[in-house]
């Protein structure tokens, strides 16, 4: 099915009994729901799981202009879904790498329709810049180096389009041990997903907002992710004060590679959320 938002048509998909609790599924970059395969397999032998293409990503429509794939943008796609699968009950979110820090944005706008929030590796961008006012962790600035590689307007596009795409899947093995398909659209996925960190890590990390939210959030951590550190979750019960942490053993990939303990996890904090 595809739902309306903000004038683009979003690819959703579902899985399970459409009567159960909905759990939905947020990717990241370059992925498609794809990514989410795994974990979709396990969650619906209990929940009604709902995976859909972001904006510039997969079947999805790809607008353009940076506007287009601001945060509060971001955060109307993903409530526009939720409302559009769940119109009678609050969903279960659950958000991976950029899929994680723009389901933030829903998460923390007043009277948005969710009942839990899982985080796996992507952080609330004005949450970090309030903690990058005060000190910036060196060993995660190492880590960033392509969200300044992304912002180089010529040369990022051309060197994903001719060499990293192509390639992705062989990138994603020798790195990450990812074994999965990658999708068809995967190059021109990447290029037109610079466009999230050219929208927003600069103003949200110059200018960040207060953004608290009561849904209860669990952070799960991969111990063995390349470019998101835990540090960048520090001091956020600040401003989440419903707040569980747990750690997978494994790489930023975690859902791919370690589906059935993400869908444990999750299947825990929803189960949770909904018995307190």
């Amino acid at each position: 099915m595809y739902v309306e938002s903000d004038g683009v048509r979003l690819a959703v998909f579902e899985r399970g009994d459409r009567s159960a609790p909905t759990v939905l599924l947020v990717h990241g970059y370059p992925d498609t729901h794809h990514v989410w395969d795994g974990v979709t397999d396990v969650l619906a032998e209990r929940f009604h799981v709902v995976s859909y293409d972001v904006r510039g990503a997969g079947r999805s429509g790809a607008p353009r202009g940076l506007a287009a794939y601001r945060l509060p943008v971001l955060g109307r796609d993903l409530l526009a879904v939720a409302r559009a699968v769940s119109p009678d009950e609050p969903v279960h979110v659950v958000g991976h790498d950029w899929g994680s820090i723009q389901a933030w944005e829903a998460v923390t706008t007043p009277g948005a329709p969710i009942a839990s929030y899982t985080s796996i590796s992507g952080p609330c961008l004005d949450h970090v810049g309030h903690r990058m006012r005060g000190s910036a962790n060196p060993d995660q600035l190492r880590r960033s180096w392509y969200i300044a590689a992304f912002h180089l307007p010529f040369v990022a596009p051309l060197v994903w389009r001719h060499v990293v795409g192509p390639r992705w899947g062989e990138v994603l093995r020798r790195a990450e041990g990812v074994t999965a398909p990658v999708s068809p659209t995967v190059v021109e996925d990447g290029v037109r997903g610079m466009a999230l960190y050219r929208a927003n890590f600069v103003p949200r990390l110059r200018a960040p907002r207060v953004r608290r939210t009561d849904v209860p959030v669990q952070l799960v951590h991969p111990r063995h992710d390349r470019y998101v550190t835990e540090s960048l979750t520090k001091g956020v019960e600040r401003w989440v004060p419903h707040l569980r942490r747990r750690v997978v053993d494994a790489g930023h990939w975690a859902p791919v590679t370690h589906a059935r303990a993400v869908a444990e996890l999750i299947t825990e904090h929803v189960t949770s959320a909904r018995t307190a």
